[in-house]
């Protein structure tokens, strides 16, 4: 018996390095698997076709980033809280509707107005959430047809164009040939990788998402941090729609259609998982390159529209299943 013990005990040891090595490589791959599919894409693009690593190609894939990138980093904070925000593509059609109407008498500083509708939409939505006690996917699911309403009325299906040429040369134009809008979207994420890190209210976001009962104990005012991070999600939805109007110079009824799953998308493949309390604005822009990519290369070497919403929801559903970190939840449902 006493050997047998003994031979339990020289076992068991080896068994949890076994165990601790497993666990460090499997948060390894988390970790890096945003970055590993990105080299992969580009890798496979590469080879797929010449055109894919040059100056101009590299400048449309900015510029179609940019959209997707400022409405991410906010969606970053949300889904970092536990909470979800379909309305963003309609928040992001209101807003360019709404800088579209102000561009002819307003010129570049339509931008309040758009900002203003898109700040004004985020803080209805958090107020739903926060006070309404409703779950955020309901309340922003029914925000999204309500928004997209409004839009449809407003424009009966025609297209509102952008005629003030300093209205498209401030958000469109090009300075030593980077576009306005690349710079716009690279200061915005830079601003929100600051707000996260660096203040009191991304780290509350953070502690509600980790654990919502533990950071009220903890005295952070929930609902407070909940209106606040859907008015800040609302604010840069505003500023992506001002943005995709100037490269379109129009708003339409479509505009932002879909636009949802893609920031959803880019921020979890990103490494940002929707149960909340991890997450990174850094995680987030390589998820945005990820799908920004993946479209650009798929369109360049002629892949089927319709496999590429395959192609995409399969990555997504990779993605999940690889960075999720099954030992701090409980129960999937």
């Amino acid at each position: 018996m006493s050997e047998r013990a003994e031979s339990t005990q020289e076992t068991r040891p080896d068994s949890e390095t076994r165990s601790d090595a497993f666990g460090r490589s499997a948060a390894t791959l988390r970790r890096l698997f945003p970055t590993i599919v990105l080299l992969a894409l580009c890798l496979v693009f590469a080879l797929a076709s010449p055109r894919f690593f040059t100056v101009s190609n590299g400048l449309i894939v900015l510029q179609q980033a940019t959209v997707l990138l400022v409405a991410a980093v906010g969606m970053t904070f949300v889904v970092m809280a536990g909470s979800i925000d379909l309305s963003v593509g309609a928040i992001v059609a209101l807003a360019a509707l709404t800088a579209a109407s102000f561009s002819d008498e307003l010129g570049a500083a339509a931008v309040i107005p758009a900002v203003g509708v898109g700040l004004v939409a985020g803080l209805v939505n958090g107020v739903i959430v926060a006070k309404g006690k409703v779950p955020s996917f309901i309340a922003t699911m029914g925000a999204m047809v309500v928004y997209r309403g409004i839009v449809l009325m407003f424009t009966r299906g025609a297209p509102v164009s952008i005629n003030d040429e300093g209205f498209l040369d401030a958000y469109s134009g090009r300075t030593f040939g980077i576009p306005h809008s690349v710079l716009i979207g690279l200061a915005l994420a830079l601003v929100g990788l600051v707000i996260l890190r660096k203040t009191v209210f991304g780290r509350e976001v953070r502690a509600i998402g980790g654990g919502e009962r533990v950071a009220m104990l903890t005295g952070i005012r929930i609902a407070r941090v909940k209106i606040a991070m859907f008015a800040l999600l609302g604010l840069l939805c505003g500023i992506a729609g001002l943005l995709q109007s100037a490269r379109a110079m129009a708003a339409t009824a479509q505009l932002g259609e879909g636009l949802e799953l893609d920031v959803i998308a880019a921020v979890v493949v990103g490494g940002s998982p929707l149960t909340g309390g991890i997450g990174s604005i850094g995680g987030t822009v390589l998820g945005v390159l990820i799908i920004t990519i993946l479209s650009n290369g798929m369109n360049m070497i002629g892949v089927d529209p319709y496999l590429q919403n395959i192609i995409k929801g399969a990555v997504l559903i990779a993605a999940v299943f690889i960075t999720i970190d099954r030992n701090k939840i409980g129960i999937i449902k």
